[in-house]
């Protein structure tokens, strides 16, 4: 039996199709607990804290949870929908985690999958304009984003703290490698009409994620979204203008007018987990470029007659090559990662000794 408040819970994100997955989860299980439908909002080492519509309550997960999502190569995310029952004690426990309809997957430098946010509508991409610029890393995000059904936005923050002409070449720059189709804006984050600009993404029930470098403004944009200081803030460094993770916690709010947003920690590197259909996506301007190549099966490398090399930027293509090659490295086998390290290898050993001959060493 499951206790839940469709009107009520709408506010928190709960969309029609979710209600639908959770009554049929419930009327499915046959354990006799008396449930409550929650969402996740803020995840910790030990325990959780879910909102039923009307407050935010602690919980603790229980193991068989635990141990059944790790068999599956997955965890509870901020943004989660979840079963939470009351014990005799008075103490709450998460029984179960409704399957999410999307979710934002990022890897570790050891290729294992860690889930970001689940259950999010747009993902508002967040970068400065000052020091923070990096049209290579907003590629990531972009990569980490398509294909998950969730809507990517580009947001330029801190438009207040550069020069017209800055502004203008940074905007123009980055509009020139953005997949077509997705918007660019570019807000003082301090500013509340940044919340009016990005109000047509925050509608009743949908839920917004915001990503990006520590120090982009995510949290005083969150802040300026919710209409108070609920994110602690922080300056910049001076000597390298990156940010110092003031933010150390995913954490879910909501909005005035229904809309729920979710703040997260800054991530200076990003191994998105994308497949190469994402990457090509991002890359759309490499793969349409790619028709007009002299070979079919041109790397874009060195192949003479490559009109990839001649259309798109060295850096941009560099991008892509690199992001290309995380794909295909995370759809290997262990033996196939290591037959490639092995060729690699080889390859190094074969360039050095042919160095040696030319120099005339032994």
């Amino acid at each position: 039996m499951i206790d839940f408040d469709p009107d009520r819970l709408r506010t928190m994100g709960l969309t029609p199709a979710l209600a639908n997955h959770a009554a049929a989860l419930a009327a499915a299980a046959s354990d006799g607990e008396a449930y409550e439908l929650m969402r996740l909002t803020v995840l910790h080492r030990e325990t959780v804290q879910v909102h039923d519509g009307r407050g935010e309550r602690p919980a603790r997960v229980l193991p068989r949870l635990v141990r059944r999502l790790l068999d599956d190569d997955t965890m509870l995310a901020v943004g989660d929908w979840v079963f939470v029952a009351t014990d005799a004690h008075g103490d709450r426990w998460v029984h179960e985690r409704i399957t999410p309809l999307t979710q934002l997957v990022r890897r570790d430098a050891d290729g294992r999958r860690h889930t970001v946010v689940s259950n999010v509508d747009v993902a508002l991409l967040v970068m400065g304009l000052d020091d923070d610029f990096n049209p290579r890393r907003m590629e990531r995000f972009l990569a980490l984003v398509q294909g998950s059904g969730v809507l990517p936005v580009v947001v330029l923050s801190k438009a207040d703290v550069v020069d017209a002409r800055t502004h203008f070449d940074r905007v123009h720059q980055l509009r020139g490698r953005l997949p077509a189709g997705v918007d660019l804006i570019s807000v003082d984050a301090r500013d509340p009409d940044a919340a009016a600009r990005l109000a047509p993404y925050a509608q009743a029930g949908q839920t917004l994620v915001l990503m990006g470098s520590s120090g982009a403004g995510k949290s005083t944009l969150t802040n300026t979204l919710i209409g108070a200081a609920i994110q602690d803030t922080g300056a910049v460094r001076a000597s390298d203008g990156r940010g110092q993770h003031t933010t150390t916690s995913r954490s879910l709010h909501r909005l005035a007018d229904g809309a729920c947003v979710i703040d997260t920690p800054g991530l200076r590197a990003l191994r998105p987990d994308a497949d190469e259909r994402a990457v090509a996506a991002t890359f759309g301007d490499v793969e349409a470029l790619a028709l007009r190549c002299r070979f079919r099966d041109c790397r874009h490398a060195d192949e003479p007659g490559c009109a990839v090399r001649a259309g798109i930027g060295d850096d941009r293509l560099r991008n892509y090559h690199k992001l290309l090659r995380e794909a295909r490295r995370d759809t290997m086998s262990a033996l196939e990662r290591q037959r490639e390290l092995a060729m690699w290898k080889a390859r190094g050993r074969a360039g050095t000794a042919r160095m040696k001959m030319k120099r005339g060493e032994a």
